[in-house]
């Protein structure tokens, strides 16, 4: 073998996308110079995928096989999303949430390698360059993720060590609503941490010095908006797992002019919305009859805020009356119009002071529980991660205040959740409809088994990304988003008691596909579409990469 065929076969060896392994034929081994370079058996991608599925069971730990996985990524992409495909509802906590958070405090110590592009706040010369490294044109790429890693999950700012969060986002796309996964890009920002751990940790890969804010911030992630815009000008650029301020912001200044989509605030709203259409579907209600308190005013919980409440001005109710049927309540309590300080995606929804001037405080604050009394909300969410703040003093006032309370406790992990669904169902004695941030198993109450919907992001941001790019949108409208929602509620019965209010993960593709088909629809409605399909249900078909081995000879 000469030197030529020689990187041939090693650059083939190296390729995440054209490697096969053992399922290599004799002719495409001899064609890539790989002759001597396989064991002599050749598999096809089942038997490779039972083997390595296999070796996967034996992994002791969630982190064992998140390490596994992650490596066999790197090796052979069609084999390792076969495997994440085949089993989603298993594998979708070990390459995501928990499992990717407990990857991320370690991400720096255990480096193996990345594919990802990293973009440094003290070198904003090379991002276009660094944007361009994978040799990608202006037609190449859908999707971009990117995130600066502020507020990780539930475990806050952890700089360069949370690409892997844009890398796992992007597995999910890919896994759930066949996104290709050479027309991806994964994107860190690296603008130094504010952990003071990782700054004084000798293993640390990032940025060695605090976080960069201000106008100097905002010139970084305008540049890089306008170079992934530019370069890639059909991608769609999702924000994950910024600091709330700048998420708000950031959405606000950019998605007017960009296909600009931010999950935390956006999808976490959106896949609210399709629970409280399943509640309501119970309780004979439209958005105008709800009252929503919301427990945990960041990033996620004001999203939401904002979507219950446009769903309440769709439903007839003035911008002024909406924002009125909203109570938010952080670590200050109540959110009061007289509190210093407070960042403007709090501002909208902050009460007036006189109204309640004379309700109960504590410490100062008005907590959860009187809230609940004076306001009888009929949706009760907790984005906190304050474990146990649903008390079941707080779920028996809800109840005592409406029939069949919508209660919705996101926070994940388990250790963070509000309160956990046995102790719902049990305290409400079953009349809450509950909807989690964990997966549950059913539970049994006075003869009635009740089946608890994870309010899983995963269920409705893939479908939306696969149907903006069916559509060719040139904006994530509120329609669309609206329509993820509706898509996503449509696929479920909640009407028995007992009935779950989301559907399961388990058959995310086919669930990705409708949300896509009626995002697409949205999109020509909204005019944002730039494609437009005779046979729409056959385009989102088509339009769904399947993790299978090409026919093609010279891969």
């Amino acid at each position: 073998m000469n030197a030529h065929a020689a990187d041939k076969a090693q650059m083939v060896l190296r390729d995440s996308l054209r490697n096969r392994g053992t399922a290599f034929s004799e002719e495409q081994r001899r064609a890539l110079g790989l002759v001597g370079r396989l064991p002599s058996a050749i598999e096809s991608l089942d038997e490779q995928a039972g083997r390595c599925y296999e070796q996967l069971s034996r992994r002791p730990t969630a982190m064992d096989k998140f390490i596994y996985l992650d490596m066999l990524h790197d090796r052979n992409e069609v084999l390792y999303f076969k495997i994440l495909t085949d089993h989603l509802a298993e594998l979708l906590p070990v390459v995501y949430d928990p499992t990717v958070g407990e990857a991320i405090k370690d991400w720096s110590r255990d480096y193996r390698v990345s594919q990802a592009v990293f973009l440094s706040v003290d070198r904003v010369d090379d991002i276009r360059e660094s944007l361009q490294s994978f040799g990608l044109g202006a037609e190449d790429v859908d999707l971009i993720v990117c995130s600066d890693a502020e507020e990780i999950l539930g475990i806050g700012d952890w700089g360069v060590n949370g690409v892997d969060i844009s890398l796992g986002k992007l597995a999910v796309y890919v896994a759930a609503a066949g996104i290709h996964p050479g027309r991806v890009i994964a994107v860190n920002l690296d603008c130094g941490t504010n952990n003071t751990a990782l700054l004084n940790d000798p293993t640390y890969l990032g940025n060695r010095h605090s976080r960069v804010a201000g106008e100097r911030y905002d010139q970084f992630v305008d540049d890089y908006v306008k170079h992934a815009a530019e370069l890639f000008p059909k991608a769609i650029l999702h924000f994950e797992d910024f600091g709330p301020e700048n998420a708000r912001r950031i959405l606000d200044e950019y998605r007017d002019e960009y296909r600009i989509f931010n999950d935390d605030m956006q999808g976490t709203g959106a896949i609210v919305v399709a629970s409280v259409l399943s509640g309501m579907k119970v309780t004979h209600q439209g958005f105008a009859d709800q009252r929503l308190v919301v427990f945990g005013a960041g990033t996620a919980g004001s999203g939401m805020a904002d979507q219950l409440s446009a769903g309440m001005v769709r439903d007839g109710l003035s911008e002024e009356e909406a924002k009125k049927r909203v109570w938010l309540i952080d670590k200050q309590g109540l959110i009061i119009d007289d509190m210093p300080d407070l960042p403007n995606y709090q501002q909208v929804y902050a009460r007036p002071a006189a109204e309640v001037s004379d309700w109960t405080r504590t410490d100062g604050r008005i907590d959860l529980l009187t809230v609940v009394q004076q306001v009888k909300p009929t949706i009760l969410i907790g984005t906190s991660t304050v474990h146990g703040a649903f008390t079941e003093e707080v779920v028996s006032a809800l109840c005592d205040g409406v029939e069949r309370p919508i209660l919705l406790p996101l926070s994940n992990p388990t250790e963070r959740i509000e309160v956990m669904p046995q102790a719902a169902i049990r305290w409400s004695d079953g009349k809450a409809l509950v909807a989690t941030g964990i997966p549950a198993d059913a539970i049994e109450h006075n003869g009635t088994t009740f089946t608890i919907g994870q309010a899983n992001n995963a269920l409705l941001y893939p479908g939306l990304g696969l149907g903006a790019v069916v559509s060719g949108a040139t904006h994530v409208t509120d329609g669309m988003l609206l329509a993820a929602a509706e898509a996503v509620a449509s696929q479920v019965d909640p009407t028995a008691l007992g009935a779950s209010l989301l559907p399961p993960v388990e058959n995310l593709r086919a669930s990705s596909a409708t949300v896509a088909y009626a995002v697409a629809q949205a999109a020509v409605r909204d005019g944002v579409a730039t494609q437009e399909h005779d046979d729409l249900t056959q385009a989102v078909q088509d339009a769904m990469w399947q993790p299978v081995y090409s026919n093609e000879q010279d891969v």
